[in-house]
This record gives C-alpha cells, structure tokens and sequence, in this order.
C-alpha cells in the first residue's frame, strides 16, 4: 500500500524511513514526539482527541501518566519544529480536547519497502538500519526500540500474525462461536462513538449470557480489533475461529435510538437474518433484548426460562443515566489514572439518575477494585466501596456475573476470605462462561494462590479463547507459568505475547524479571528498557538507567544488579510492574539475602493490602525465606498457609 510523504513549509515526514526532515536534513526527534507528529499530520483534518493519542500511541494496557507524557510530547515536538508554542503554525492546542495539525500540506505517494533484518527471520522494520538512533542503542536494544517504532507495519499484520498463533481452547471446541463486530456511528456527530462501542458492547455481555454451553461469544478487546478494519467477513471469521458474525450500525438523534444489525454464517458469508430497532432511549434495553432474542431463534439456541424471562421482563432505563454509564465504559478501558477518575464520576452520575441501575454498580466496583493498579487509590480506600457496590449491584440483579465476579477479586485481595471469593467466583463463571475477564481472575485470584497451578493455567487458555486478541490475557498466562514453576513455558509465553502485542509494556517488564530470576541478566536489562521506552520515559533518561544496570552487572554481578533496581525503586518514573511497592521492594531484598528487610517490606504491604499479597505463597523469589517464622505468621494472616509450593 503506498505511503505518502506529508510535506509542509520546509519540513517533511516520511513514514518509509519514519523520519522528520527540513530542507533535506534530518531532525532528530525521540519516537514518541515523532508518532505524535505523524498521528497529526495524517489526521490533518479534523480534532485529534488526548484519548485518541494516548491509545494510538502506548495502547489502552499501557498504564502512564496520560497529561504529563503527552504534554512532554507535544512540547518536544513543537521544539523540533521551532515553533513557538503561544503562537503555533503546525500544533494548535485546543483546551480541554486536545490538538489540531494545522499547516498547509502536500502529500507524495511513495512506495513502501519493508526492510528485513537477516538476524531476525521474519521480522519487518519500518526504519532504516542507517536510521539515527542505530548509533545510539547496543545492537540488542535498538532492535527492540525499532520493533517499537514500526507498529503501523505491524498493525497491518499483526491480526494474521495471531490468527497464526492463536488457537480455540479445546473447552470451547464444540461452541458455537459468534463475534460481535464494532457497530458503526450513523449519527451526525463523530463524538457519538461512545455510543456505539458501548451498544457492542452491551450485546457481547447479553448474548453471552443467553445459552453459555452451547455459545461462545468473542470479548470486547478482540472484537474492537476489526473497528475501522476494511476485511470480509470471511477473513475475520478464519482469524477469530468463529462460526457466526453480528453487524450492525447505531443512529442517534435527540432520545431516539435506531439500530440496524445482521447476522452472517461464516461458511459461506450467507445473510441468515437482518432487522431494523427504532426505540426511545429510555427502551435501549428493550431494543438489546429484543435483539439478542432474534438471534437466538436464527442459530437454535435454547434458552432456560431463566433466561427467556430475563429477555422479556426489561424495565425502563433513564436515558441519562444510561448516557452516563456508557461514558464510564468508555473511559475505564483507557485504563489509565485520570480516566479511571472520570469513570468513577460518570458510574456515581448514573447511579444518582438510577439508583436501581445494577450495571453502573458493577462498573463502580470493578473501577474501583482496580484503581489501586493504575495508582488512582490505595487498598485501603477503595475497596471498602469496590465491596459496597458490588454487594449493592448482586443485591439488585444477582444474574449480573460482573457484580459476582468483582466480589470474589475484592473477597480474595482484600479480605483473604477464599471460600467466599471461590463461590463468587463461580457464581459468576456459572452465569457467564464467556467472561474472559472472570476467568483470568478466577486463575490469578483464587486459584494460582492456591496453589492449584493445573487448573489455573486451565483457566487462562479458557480466557484467551474467549479474548484471543487481548494483551493483558497473553501476558497473564506467562505469570501462571511462572508460579506453576514451568519457566521454560513463562519465557515462551512472554515471547509469544510480545510478538503479538510488541507494544504491551507490561509485558516486557515480566520478561525482564524473569530472565533476571534465570541468571540472564544481559538479556534482562534489554527487555527493561524497552518496557521504559514503551511506556513514554525519555530515551536519554532509559539509557542512562540501561548504562547504571550494565556497569552495575560487570562490577557486582548479580548483587550489583538487584541493587540498582532497588536505587530505582526510589525515583518517580518506572514501568508498571517495576517493583514500585512494598511487596516489590521485597522481593529485591530476598534476591539480595536480606532477609530482615524482606519481611519488613512484606509486614508493609500486609497493613497496606497491597494487591501481591495473594501471591506470598507462589513467589519463587521468596523461597530463600520461606521457612522464616515470620514469613509463617504472614501466610497464616492472608490464609494460605495451606498452600502448597511447588520446588
């Protein structure tokens, strides 16, 4: 496909060599300021969005600081430009909202050739080996900082590549398995997109839930792969295994709604069924009922009385609080701190417009169980109302398996209740066997824990057939291997997931303290920096943590190397994942054989409830003070004293 070469004044971006030139000469610019700059250039006409950037750029998984990276951003590349930023003639801000391309361009098409490294069979690059930061890097980091650049490339690759990959779980062999593709914005105002990625997701929750052992539906991570996505029908059914595809579009105008949806066979692209829903807002509920009820009858299913009774009974929904919740959705799979706060304030808004709302509390809870990972608040503070709302949302629809489901992670990280937590858990499973996200906290939750390693891995592939192209679950899957002490299959894991999701941060950083868990501390130090390249942190402040762990390394050894984390620990930017918390700093001083500092940092974060402290029992890097009796007394306190580890 060809790439054109945006040109304006004396300036050029050309995406073969992914550079910024002026009057021929090449500007030196760090990747992120320059992925911004081509996002701009190429959606010249219209608002570009800070959610728009900060998902394009580090990806809705990658938990950063969103207002100060991107802000660093646009400054570093209104300085390249030389443009004076209370005067713009390239990047306009608009407040509140984000940032306008405003020069006048011309555009050249060009013939892109993919440039292949011979060391790396298979691999595409989109830069140049002669590209300026060549020079920069060792030869190991600069092929991961170059994978990082090219994620365009591999944007138009990647699904095949997983396709590829990724294979059904043989627990749903024998499903049905239908995909609900992104419905499509009719509405006259753009900003209604919401709207839409709400709907669908909406009708993935319900379908899932009307025959679950006879029907599998695809999860909302891997069905917004295809927004926007110019394939067939039948291209998408080979990459995702399934056997039946939904589409449709939303139109919106004041409080009517007008859906219109079809059903394809995926074997040989035959329309089965297609209809038009015209309700009031207030009626949406109605309108997906109805909907789902239509397909059920199309491919047979059958549904318990249960179920036919929850599809017909449907009360009336406010409009505006309906409005709110989808708002909320929308801004928790972010999943970053300022939007985690937003979702938090849209869920309380809907709530207060419908009290009896039951899915507004359950998104409450789960933002709130979560907001401790994205540093939005502590233990302590959020999970006495993560437990309010999930208890308030079971109490007024005990069908809702997200109600469940949240209770049993809040059950099993704050409370240390385990057999709570495991009937919630399959509570929600029993309601809802195609909730990946269920399944993933059933395994990290409850059952790795537990030390019941077999059905925990069994869990993950459960929750990757459902969500095969979700970076989180891939990952995931590698920290499993790892507490089950399969470590050959963790670093394969990793490495797979990397492949498909090169721009997953979090996954770098596991690889990075496995293979420094191995004794492959080279290595390690690579995939650390990529991680802090990947997650936003200047390129110069990344090789200089690179350069201290390396002279750290040749002159300490392995000591050496754990005490330079542990300096790192202390500074205010790190990766997620980075040993950032009590329980990380714990394991530092295990690896380091100070075992008193160890198991104060693990008193700590007892009091603090840290999320980790379900992993006590597993951690391998905690063996060398297992046997401590202080160490008894913690595991006895979180109620896996029972657990038993595998050496």
């Amino acid at each position: 496909m060809p790439h054109e070469t945006i040109r304006f004044e004396d300036f050029e971006l050309d995406p073969r060599s992914f550079e910024l030139r002026r009057a021929g000469h090449l500007v030196k610019l760090e990747r992120i300021p320059l992925q911004l700059l081509f996002l701009l250039a190429e959606n010249r006409e219209r608002l570009v969005t800070r959610e728009e950037i900060l998902l394009a750029i580090w990806g809705k998984d990658v938990f950063v600081d969103a207002d100060n990276s991107i802000n660093t951003a646009v400054r570093k590349a209104r300085q390249a430009l030389k443009e004076d930023p209370e005067n713009p003639r390239f990047l306009r801000t608009i407040p509140g909202k984000g940032y306008r391309f405003t020069a006048v361009v011309s555009t050249q098409s060009e013939a892109a050739t993919p440039i292949i490294d011979s060391s790396r069979p298979g691999a595409v690059s989109a830069v140049p080996k002669s590209s300026p930061i060549s020079g920069i890097l060792t030869p190991k980091v600069r092929w991961t900082v170059l994978v990082a650049l090219v994620l365009i490339v591999l944007a138009t690759t990647g699904l095949i590549l997983r396709s590829r990959l990724t294979k059904p779980s043989k627990g749903l062999a024998k499903k049905e398995m239908l995909v609900v593709l992104p419905f499509v914005n009719l509405s006259a105002d753009p900003h209604e997109d919401f709207f839409a990625d709400g709907m669908t997701e909406e009708m993935i929750t319900q379908l899932g839930t009307l025959d679950p052992q006879h029907l599998g539906v695809i999860a909302r991570t891997s069905s917004m792969q295809y927004k926007d996505a110019k394939k067939g029908a039948g291209q998408i059914a080979r990459e995702l295994g399934v056997d039946y595809l939904l589409e449709g579009s939303v139109r919106r105008s004041g409080q009517r709604v007008r859906v219109t949806a079809q059903l394809i066979q995926a074997s040989d692209q035959t329309h089965l069924w297609a209809a038009d829903f015209d309700r009031d807002l207030s009626d949406v509920l109605k309108l997906q009922s109805a909907l789902a009820l239509a397909i059920s009858t199309k491919i047979e299913l059958t549904l318990s009385p249960s179920a036919r009774a929850r599809l017909a009974d449907v009360p009336p929904l406010n409009g505006a609080a309906y409005e709110a919740y989808l708002h909320g959705l929308n801004d928790s799979e972010l999943r970053t701190k300022p939007s985690f706060q937003r979702a938090i304030s849209e869920f309380q808004q809907a709530i207060t417009l419908d009290p009896n709302y039951a899915p507004a509390h359950a998104a409450l809870a789960r933002v709130y169980s979560l907001a401790p990972v994205v540093g939005a608040m502590t233990p302590m503070e959020s999970m006495p109302m993560a437990r309010e709302a999930a208890l308030r949302a079971v109490t007024l629809d005990p069908s809702l398996a997200a109600g469940h489901s949240t209770l049993g992670f809040i059950l099993a990280h704050f409370d240390f209740d385990w057999p709570a937590a495991e009937r919630e858990y399959q509570r929600a499973l029993d309601l809802n066997p195609n909730d990946a996200y269920a399944h993933l906290f059933y395994s990290n939750s409850y059952l790795s824990p537990l030390g019941r390693h077999a059905e925990a891995i069994a869990e993950m592939q459960k929750a990757i057939a459902a969500d095969p192209f979700s970076a989180p679950m891939q990952s995931f899957l590698g920290r499993t291997y790892i507490w089950a002490r399969q470590y050959d299959k963790a670093l394969a894991e990793y490495r797979r997931s990397a492949e498909m999701f090169p721009g997953f941060a979090i996954d770098h950083e596991r690889l990075a303290q496995l293979l420094a868990f191995l004794g492959k501390f080279e290595d390690a130090i690579d995939e650390d920096t990529k991680a802090r390249l990947l997650v936003g942190e200047e390129e110069h402040s990344a090789l200089q943590k690179e350069a201290a762990l390396r002279h750290a390394f040749s002159t300490g050894g392995s000591q050496g190397y754990w005490k330079q984390l542990l300096d790192f620990t202390r500074l205010p930017f790190n990766p997620p994942e980075a040993y950032n918390s009590s329980f990380g700093t714990a394991i530092l001083y295990a690896q380091l054989g100070e075992k008193s500092n160890a198991l104060d940092s693990l008193e700590k974060a007892y009091e603090q409830r840290s999320l980790s402290m379900t992993e006590l029992a597993i951690e391998p890097s905690f063996d060398p003070i297992r046997s401590d009796p202080r160490f008894q007394t913690l595991l006895r306190r979180v109620g896996l004293e029972k657990t038993i580890v595998m050496y």
